[in-house]
């Protein structure tokens, strides 16, 4: 931590340039990480919602918006990440500074725009549910948690790419079944009663937690359960304390791989 202080500032431009590369020439700029969740929430709200009847819940296109922006973030957050040690290539083998910065800065990017989202969808759900409750005061701590969470992953799977090409096209390939499996679409319970495939879906999968979270604040206005507010803060913290040991256990010979 105390590293991360002394180069803050690199932290900053690293942050700033992220967010210039990522919108520059566009027209629209951070309006398409909002266009982009409305299309999808259109399409898969005409398959889910209208054609395939899944789920029976009120004003259902904003119970799939808040989960499709929440898997927007942590996975665009790790497919970033994947290639920002190798992108960066000059500027690590020029000077030393913590490694860590590099995939901190594009999560702190994605966080950023996923808030700005968030922050959009959220004043709809609760202008149209009125779920402006106590339980809002809980929704910084989810974010943070997630925030911790994606961030550990982040570092295991940038640092894992820089020797291992193969981990972004791999992760690109998983990350959609893990889509479909997620619960963005319904809860476990829409769609099964047994009570080993909704414990698999609602627990082994390490995002699903998360959804529930935020979901349960913004679109229920409700405090989440103790055992998912207790599952992200465990999650957010092994996320982070593995990805760190990964990547510092990695990162040695990275001036000489990038």
């Amino acid at each position: 931590m105390g590293e991360l202080l002394r180069y803050r500032y690199l932290f900053e431009q690293l942050v700033r340039r992220e967010l210039r590369q990522k919108y520059q020439g566009s027209v629209l700029g951070i309006a398409w990480y909002f266009v982009n969740p409305l299309v999808l929430m259109g399409a898969y709200y005409l398959m889910f919602g209208v054609v395939f009847t899944l789920a029976e819940h009120d004003d259902y296109p904003l119970f799939l918006m808040v989960g499709l922006v929440v898997w927007m973030f942590f996975s665009q957050a790790l497919l970033s990440s994947a290639p920002a040690l190798l992108d960066q290539g000059a500027l690590i083998r020029k000077a030393p500074f913590p490694r860590e910065t590099i995939p901190g800065a594009v999560v702190t990017v994605q966080m950023v725009t996923f808030t700005i989202v968030l922050a959009l969808v959220g004043v709809v759900t609760i202008a149209v549910r009125g779920t402006l409750d106590p339980a809002i005061l809980l929704l910084p701590v989810i974010l943070v948690a997630l925030y911790a969470f994606v961030l550990g992953l982040a570092l295991a799977v940038s640092v894992l790419h820089t020797y291992f090409r193969d981990v972004a096209p791999i992760l690109s390939a998983v990350l959609l079944p893990w889509f479909f499996l997620s619960p963005i679409f319904f809860e476990p319970e829409d769609i099964t009663d047994q009570a080993a495939a909704k414990f698999a879906m609602a627990w082994v999968n390490p995002v699903a937690p998360f959804i529930e979270a935020v979901r349960d604040v913004l679109y229920d206005g409700t405090v989440p359960s103790a055992a998912v507010l207790l599952y992200v803060l465990v999650a957010a913290t092994l996320a982070l304390l593995i990805g760190r040991a990964i990547f510092r256990g990695m990162q040695r010979e990275l001036a000489v791989i990038v």
